[in-house]
């Protein structure tokens, strides 16, 4: 275990991705935090280990002892090492990921209503899948950024993936008032079919029979690296909120 070797976020840079805290194999990071990621056992970090580092889509880590010279890779990720050769650890057949991607908890009202019945549903299950012997992590992340879409291959808001994979077959959206007036632009977000239903908000049952499907069920999990293109409708909302930014008074509000 490393005695002055340990990672420094710089939470200014930091978007909340929760990547760092979802690869380290190591338990530096406290996951009770996630998705911003708090240092909470030093100590257990592998000297000279750049995993997380490596991993950080906006170069948010740096480390205490670093001696080598060694450089974030500038958001080129997808060639990144996860670690020295201790990320092969990573991998658990017993572990379940659950995490809700977003684009808005504030004020968009499905995604603050599906976090809300996601949580009602996690109750529910987190002690039921511990019981049969799964080890448990839940996340909640902000997709604020291409960059971040990318990374989690994020199809439409809100998005529920169990181990990366999106709980839902298909993807429905309708008109989203909220994130239209966030971004200033049209904006579609994701509606929910549940035996024959749609639901701008879904059902806790179908959230808890799909998570369930998606842990124990058979249904193919194949590699889709390098197949994901950011949907056009995502990339009208981003635009359309950094233009939006970009337009504010000096004073920091709306006023002009």
């Amino acid at each position: 275990m490393a005695q002055k070797w340990y990672p420094v976020i710089d939470y200014v840079e930091c978007v909340e991705c929760g990547i760092c805290i979802k690869k380290c194999p190591h338990g530096v990071y406290d996951t009770s935090k996630a998705p911003s990621p708090v240092v909470k056992y030093p100590e257990s970090c592998i000297d000279h280990c750049h995993g997380c580092g490596n991993l950080c889509p906006v170069d948010a880590i740096t480390y205490v002892g670093d001696d080598m010279g060694w450089a974030p890779p500038k958001g080129n990720t997808e060639s990144a090492e996860v670690c020295c050769s201790c990320g092969n650890n990573e991998k658990s057949d017993k572990k379940v990921l659950v995490e809700y991607l977003y684009l808005d908890i504030q004020t968009c009202d499905r995604c603050i209503g599906t976090d809300s019945v996601l949580d009602e549903a996690m109750m529910v299950l987190t002690p039921a899948l511990k019981l049969a012997g799964y080890e448990i992590e839940y996340n909640k992340i902000e997709i604020k950024t291409e960059e971040l879409a990318r990374k989690y291959q994020f199809l439409s808001s809100p998005t529920i993936q169990v181990n990366g994979k999106d709980v839902c077959q298909s993807v429905a959206e309708n008109s989203c008032g909220c994130c239209s007036e966030i971004s200033g632009t049209d904006v579609d977000c994701r509606v929910f079919e549940y035996k024959g239903e749609t639901y701008e908000v879904p059902p806790k049952e179908m959230l808890a029979e799909a998570i369930l499907q998606t842990v124990f069920g058979a249904a193919e999990s194949g590699c889709t690296c390098g197949e994901y293109r950011l949907p056009k409708n995502l990339k009208t909302f981003f635009d359309g909120k950094n233009t939006k930014k970009s337009n504010k008074c000096s004073c920091g509000g709306d006023c002009c």
